[in-house]
């Protein structure tokens, strides 16, 4: 079956918008104080796996739950309160699953977060799959959430195309053997090197989909 698959932040909803912003003014200054660290560092990384990170390059001021808790406030507000989705995109996933084409959301948020986001813009039930890198070994840029949804769809990498904002989503989606495009609707922090190509907004990057399945 071919497939779709969907990273969340800064694809389907605008998120990534905000989370540099508000990682810069709230979250680095107390989990990493005094230190400059650029949000693109960590962009697509599991807000987890971005402890882990940080606690390997910088020195890190706060321990693990500390850092979760002050994640959850700020993804309250961002999913809650200042997200909002792609323009097209109901259209774009009815679309695709008339043609017989599965749609996957494949995302480093956790379940919770999804969830939010799901309910608030009406796309409860509506993907084929929702794979959280909290259901797997590892997050991106490994390819565990990638492979995970095939698996859930029953699809395989040479008939599937993933959409993807950042390097480390892509780079995911190239270890699980998968083409992508880099989605610049929010910001350009895509690398084009490890994208098939890049595209911006809703209406290229809906050309760009039917056109990889004629």
């Amino acid at each position: 079956m071919p497939a779709v698959l969907f990273d969340m932040d800064g694809v389907v909803i605008d998120s990534e918008r905000y989370w540099p912003e508000l990682e810069s003014e709230r979250l680095f200054p107390e989990v990493v104080p005094g230190q400059d660290v650029d949000p693109e560092e960590v962009m697509g990384m599991n807000y987890r796996e971005i402890y882990d990170y940080l606690a390997e390059n910088y020195e890190v001021a706060v321990d693990r739950d500390r850092h979760v808790e002050l994640f959850d406030e700020l993804a309250r507000e961002i999913y809650g309160e200042r997200a909002s989705l792609m323009d097209g995109f109901d259209d774009l996933l009815s679309d695709l699953q008339a043609r017989g084409i599965a749609v996957g959301l494949v995302t480093s948020s956790p379940p919770a977060w999804i969830d939010v986001v799901l309910e608030r813009f009406g796309l409860t039930g509506r993907f084929d799959a929702v794979v959280s890198a909290e259901n797997v070994p590892s997050g991106k840029p490994e390819p565990d959430v990638y492979r995970r949804a095939l698996q859930e769809l029953d699809a395989e990498p040479d008939v599937a195309v993933a959409v993807e904002d950042s390097t480390t989503g892509a780079n995911a989606a190239n270890a699980a053997g998968i083409r992508c495009l880099g989605y610049a609707g929010v910001h350009d922090g895509i690398d084009p090197e490890v994208v098939d190509a890049v595209v911006s907004g809703p209406e290229r990057l809906r050309t760009a989909l039917f056109e990889q399945f004629e």
